[in-house]
């Protein structure tokens, strides 16, 4: 069964992370309406696994409406359904001889059918509501990503039959399976997840939460965000938490969707080895981990920011800056979008120098051979999935230093977006810094006519700032911005050691410290952002 899509119009307008004012309905006082495809990758396991289904074959989800795919991994001999299973499942085996989690997760959702695509380890044995409690939020709005709560608990082969499972679990003592006093729970999430109300104060960086056994998404959010990748073999579940965050997901955990996780995680038993390994993939993938840092000199996957620029019918010297600039900015993962009617460039004869398209020809010229940039006839809606977008009209010049510190204002209150006041002649312009989270909510729930600023606005927040106070310069008064900017960001780090060695010096000797050397490289630097 597929429910009809909700109208963009009907959908609920969350604040942030803010899911609190939604109307949730208790457990077993309303009435499902939408299909569940509950995909399970597993290699081998085939005793947890039986548990497993054993369990889903007592859900309280209406069984119409609910089919489970089991993912077989290539295990060796291959895995088989047992006898008590759910009323809707079947097994198919991993295509293409790829293997890992997210290519078993990837091929699963590729065979389900449901309005909503139910993430579950094969060695979870989940309690009646489980399935029930993650879908009623699915009802209320279709970008949500729902996450359920498991214990970690001692298991040994033969400690318990799929029957065993199945009467424990229909009849309402689940609990009952497993000593609770002996068991963990998933200690960082958890401890996450309780120091900010739920993740309702958690803002832009809940994705981080999204790891593991069991989780929710709608079909239709799972595939705006390009499904999981299954080029990962570790660490697919926060990346793909990453980019259905750019698609403005919220992430709400349910702690009335329990489970027994039968046996430590992975991480848990090895963690230091299981970061090792994902950093060099992860850090390529997500732009705003704290955990891994990026540093110039590289090209990344995801950049944090995309800049982009319009190049139809401006300048070349115009555009050459405003992109030069950018590419040579103090953030080490930029990318660049020069929108263009790059198609019209034929390799008919012309005269070079009087080319009616002889800057759109430059312009393409002076950056094709640059990894970073794309050319494009017209702007996607959102730059996902990298984080931020900068629209900067040609002709002024960031500032060295200028898109870090819009990401850092950005993200000390969550601005969707932030608009830069620029002079021009008698009409002003603007540049815009938004979020992608943020663009792509405004969209999914806008109406008719509505103005998308204003939603970003209702939802995350949004800030005006003068764009030449620190950001932007006028191409021709910056010839050299780069090198300035270098200069400036010198002298501002020099002052910052002094800064510190004195406050060090000040607590050690208990005396003041004359702070006019520091003064004198503020001045410095100010001179020198005033050229």
């Amino acid at each position: 069964m597929t429910t009809p899509a909700r109208s963009a119009g009907s959908l609920p307008r969350i604040r942030h992370n803010d899911y609190g004012a939604l109307p949730l309905p208790n457990i077993g006082e309303w009435e499902p309406q939408l299909s569940v495809s509950v995909v399970i990758p597993a290699y081998g396991a085939q005793e947890s696994l039986d548990l497993t289904l054993a369990a889903l074959a007592a859900q309280t989800y209406p069984s119409h409406l609910l089919e489970v795919v089991v993912v077989d991994d290539g295990s060796a001999p291959p895995l088989h359904l047992p006898e008590i299973v759910p009323e809707h499942v079947r097994l198919v085996r991993s295509a293409d001889g790829k293997w890992g989690r997210a290519h078993a997760c990837h091929t699963g959702s590729a065979f389900a059918e449901g309005d909503v695509i139910h993430w579950l380890d094969a060695d979870m044995v989940v309690f009646k509501e489980h399935v029930e409690a993650q879908m009623r939020w699915h009802h209320l709005a279709d970008y949500l990503v729902v996450l359920g709560y498991k214990r970690f608990v001692d298991f040994a082969s033969g400690q318990l039959s799929q029957q065993a499972v199945f009467e424990a679990v229909a009849g309402g003592s689940a609990e009952k399976l497993f000593d609770l006093e002996q068991s963990q729970r998933h200690e960082w999430v958890e401890k996450m997840i309780d120091a900010t109300d739920g993740l309702r104060r958690h803002g832009s960086r809940s994705f981080r939460v999204h790891v593991g056994a069991t989780a929710s998404v709608t079909s239709k959010l799972l595939r705006a965000a390009g499904g999981m990748d299954n080029s990962l073999v570790l660490g697919e579940d926060v990346e793909l938490g990453f980019r259905l965050a750019q698609q403005g997901a919220v992430f709400i955990p349910d702690a009335e969707a329990r489970s027994w996780h039968l046996g430590p995680s992975t991480l848990m038993r090895r963690e230091k080895l299981v970061s090792r390994h994902n950093e060099p993939y992860l850090s390529h993938r997500l732009p705003m981990h704290r955990d891994w840092r990026r540093w110039a000199g590289r090209q990344w996957l995801v950049p944090c920011v995309d800049v982009v620029v319009e190049a139809q019918d401006r300048p070349y010297e115009e555009v050459r800056a405003t992109v030069g600039a950018a590419l040579a900015s103090a953030l080490p993962d930029v990318g660049m979008t020069i929108v263009g009617r790059w198609s019209d460039l034929g390799d008919e004869r012309r005269s070079p120098l009087d080319d009616p398209l002889i800057d759109l020809r430059l312009i393409h010229a002076a950056f094709a051979h640059d990894g970073r940039v794309r050319f494009v006839e017209r702007a996607s809606e959102t730059s996902a999935p990298m984080p931020f977008r900068f629209t900067c009209p040609p002709g002024w010049v960031l500032t060295f230093d200028a898109l870090q510190l819009l990401v850092e204002l950005s993200e000390s209150k969550d601005y969707g977006a932030i608009s830069l006041a620029l002079p021009e002649n008698s009409d002003l312009m603007i540049a815009k810094f938004e979020r992608t989270a943020a663009v792509a909510r405004a969209i999914a729930v806008r109406k008719d006519g509505e103005d998308l600023g204003d939603l970003i606005h209702e939802m995350y927040g949004s800030h005006w700032i003068d764009g030449t106070e620190w950001a932007l310069i006028p191409a021709k008064d910056a010839p050299m911005t780069s090198l300035r900017s270098e200069e400036v960001l010198k002298w501002k780090r020099q002052a910052e050691r002094w800064e510190a060695e004195a406050a060090r010096l000040k607590k050690k000797l208990q005396v003041p410290i004359s702070r006019k050397l520091l003064e004198a490289v503020r001045r410095r630097v100010s001179r020198l952002r005033e050229r």
